[in-house]
């Protein structure tokens, strides 16, 4: 656990700095899980995750949930729209407890971030929310000439100063080759296991969608507890109007009297 303060001048504690994960590229694989919600955090920790990804709005709740993980805050494309805007959102998640922030913009806004010493986590690949510009949702790199091109679009990245980079639906032999020729510390989210961070979303590891990407494997099966959940909540509401309707509920348990004498009192004052 390493001492560090936070972007809001106060004493903290994380399990990782950006200075580990530089300093442990190559060396050492570490994971990422989406968490957007206290419980979604403190389950992660709880599992013993190196680094969790949560919606910059989120940042407060998610810190709850997770005192020590490394937590980087993403600045939603449509949230975060201007120059200033994203500046703003990047100091304010870091101000209430993000370690770095991510970003799917332009390398000038990359720069810009990084020029004030802020962690910029930058998104190569597949950007679903840009995915027009390259036909669909795919794989990127491909062919050779893609692949050239997503590596050069890494050394960019790099140049324009992030430390790091969500790697989306890469070719994994592609994924090793880029890996190893950058700084960047590539977290991969289906490009492999030849990067430096495997990642996956929450509802993804945890079953809780109904049509989970390729890339994704469910370790549990919460959308089938979600529907247990469902059934039983209609069946429990209506037992209760069942036994309303018929005088069973409220019973004995859930009722109480005045007592005889005071009752009677009671009735006498009433009349």
């Amino acid at each position: 656990m390493k001492n560090i303060y936070t972007w809001a001048a106060k004493p903290a504690k994380r399990t990782l700095t950006v200075a580990d994960l530089k300093s442990a590229k190559g060396k050492r694989k570490f994971t990422q899980v989406t968490a957007n919600s206290v419980e979604e955090a403190d389950a992660a920790e709880k599992a013993g995750f190196d680094m969790i990804i949560s919606n910059a709005k989120n940042v407060i709740p998610v810190r709850e949930g997770s005192r020590n993980l490394f937590l980087t805050a993403a600045l939603v494309l449509n949230e975060f729209v201007t120059a200033d805007d994203i500046m703003r959102g990047a100091f304010k998640a870091l101000e209430n407890g993000a370690d770095a922030v991510m970003t799917l913009r332009s390398m000038d806004i990359v720069e810009m971030l990084a020029k004030e010493d802020v962690p910029v986590m930058g998104h190569l690949g597949l950007v679903p929310r840009k995915s027009t510009w390259i036909g669909g949702l795919r794989a990127v790199g491909k062919t050779a000439d893609e692949a050239y091109d997503l590596f050069q679009k890494f050394k960019r990245l790099e140049d324009a100063g992030a430390f790091s980079a969500e790697c989306e639906v890469i070719p994994e032999n592609v994924m090793g080759e880029i890996s190893k020729r950058s700084d960047i510390v590539t977290v991969s989210l289906g490009s492999g296991k030849n990067a430096d961070v495997m990642y996956l979303f929450m509802e993804d590891i945890c079953g809780d969608t109904e049509n989970p990407p390729r890339h994704s494997k469910a370790y549990g099966n919460l959308l089938r507890l979600r529907g247990e959940i469902k059934i039983e909540r209609v069946k429990a509401l209506r037992a209760f109007k069942k036994d309303s309707m018929t005088g069973k509920f409220p019973g004995k348990k859930q009722s109480s009297n005045l007592e005889k004498k005071q009752f009677e009192k009671f009735l006498d004052q009433l009349d």
